[in-house]
């Protein structure tokens, strides 16, 4: 990769973010950003755009003066003159797709939730190489993503799905017998569903892997973002969900694995972090140098693998159905869960009732929509996706609190 990559950056602040801008300040010559994208951190957001003199620079939530001014001050203290640095300034509910829709060469969608879906189309249709570390986006939108991108146009950011694309270079599509995508296993692995009716919120963010926001790091607690995982290879792909299986394995060294037809497979390893595949969705097909450090072959280890316990996590289960029914059902799983996991920490549900509530929610939707709900347009997905988070909070405040601990004895999924 020899030319400068324009970059544009949604969810700036996060931590798929900073590490992208981590990268990019360390290979300067090989990045520009266009545009940064965030949700209200008001004074990180200036702090990255002084830093990247990104001309686009836009806030879902605030002030577009108050944005300028943070800007203004930011330049000052960094010794900058009145107009050394004078961006356009984007503030509000669609400042992401404003964004997005720049023409940079790449567009990092690091977005959390469905909110990401108008942004990733915005990106597609301004033909930019998409960096999706939104996979949310794909899940909810699938067809509309899938109908809008070219070939090669989108490049997985998640660590398990960037190791799957790099493992599939070593092979034919066509030779792929199936996809082995790996899970932590979460801060609760080993543990029975009796065991896990009095989780508390706090502990449901021990990860013991990774740093990550909330609502991710509660989705791999839940196992519901492996759930998520799984319907995004599928879609990524084009493999069917009776090839895809998800195996535990603790230390996360090994990111996923792809086995094909003649019995090999092929894992890709590296540290757990997301480093490696941030930069990879910055250079794709190209590798940079020394982003992070290599495996220490040196050094005595032990990697462990785990069946997926069914009962005790069952959303991965409920994610393979709803992914299967295809439609707006994957929009209608993730809606819903976003809703619990809030009312989760809020103390309105226990741990269990996530996923019991989120499966009560798709088994209500699949009464009312059938079988097939098959996606036309953006706001078709909006509209299950909003019809979803009023079920979920109708049906939270029938489950209350603790209920999970009475149910937790069953020994069902609920």
């Amino acid at each position: 990769m020899t030319d400068t990559r324009t970059v544009s950056i949604l969810g700036s602040t996060g931590s798929i973010g900073t590490q992208a801008l981590q990268v990019i300040a360390e290979n300067p010559d090989r990045y520009a950003v266009l545009a940064l994208a965030a949700g209200r951190n008001l004074a990180l957001t200036a702090e990255q755009a002084v830093a990247t003199r990104a001309p686009v620079v836009a806030l879902a939530e605030g002030e577009a003066a108050d944005l300028t001014e943070a800007i203004a001050g930011e330049a000052r203290r960094q010794g900058l003159g009145r107009d050394a640095y004078r961006p356009d300034v984007v503030v509000g509910d669609d400042a992401a797709v404003q964004a997005a829709a720049v023409g940079a060469d790449v567009v990092l969608n690091g977005i959390t939730g469905s909110i990401g879906l108008r942004p990733t189309l915005a990106a597609l249709e301004a033909g930019s190489v998409l960096a999706l570390a939104n996979k949310e986006s794909l899940i909810v939108g699938g067809p509309l993503v899938k109908e809008a991108a070219g070939p090669d146009q989108i490049v997985p950011v998640d660590s398990e799905h960037s190791a799957i694309a790099q493992s599939l270079r070593g092979g034919r599509r066509e030779e792929v017998r199936r996809l082995v995508v790996t899970a932590s296993g979460g801060p609760f692995r080993g543990r029975s569903r009796a065991e896990l009716g009095e989780v508390t919120p706090e502990q449901a963010l021990a990860h013991p892997n990774y740093a990550m926001g909330r609502v991710i790091t509660t989705n791999s607690a839940t196992l519901v973002n492996k759930g998520l995982e799984v319907i995004e290879a599928h879609l990524l792909f084009d493999i069917p969900f009776e090839r895809i299986d998800v195996v535990v394995h603790p230390q996360q060294w090994i990111h996923s694995m792809v086995e094909f037809h003649d019995g090999s497979t092929i894992a890709q390893m590296g540290p757990p972090r997301m480093l490696v595949p941030i930069a990879l969705g910055l250079s794709w097909p190209e590798r940079l140098t020394d982003v992070d450090e290599p495996c220490d072959w040196s050094v005595a280890q032990q990697w462990d693998f785990f069946p997926l316990d069914d009962e005790a996590f069952p959303a991965v289960r409920l994610a393979r159905q709803v992914g299967e029914a295809g439609g707006t059902f994957p929009a209608v799983y993730n809606a819903a869960n976003e809703v619990c996991v809030d009312a989760f920490h809020d103390g309105t549900i226990g741990f269990l009732d996530i996923v019991d509530t989120v499966e009560r929610v798709v088994e209500a939707y699949a009464e009312q929509a059938g079988s097939r709900s098959p996606v036309e347009n953006v706001d078709q997905v909006l509209r299950a996706d909003a019809w979803a988070r009023r079920a979920a909070a109708e049906t939270i405040a029938v489950v209350g609190h603790g209920s999970a601990g009475s149910q937790a004895g069953e020994g069902g999924e609920g």
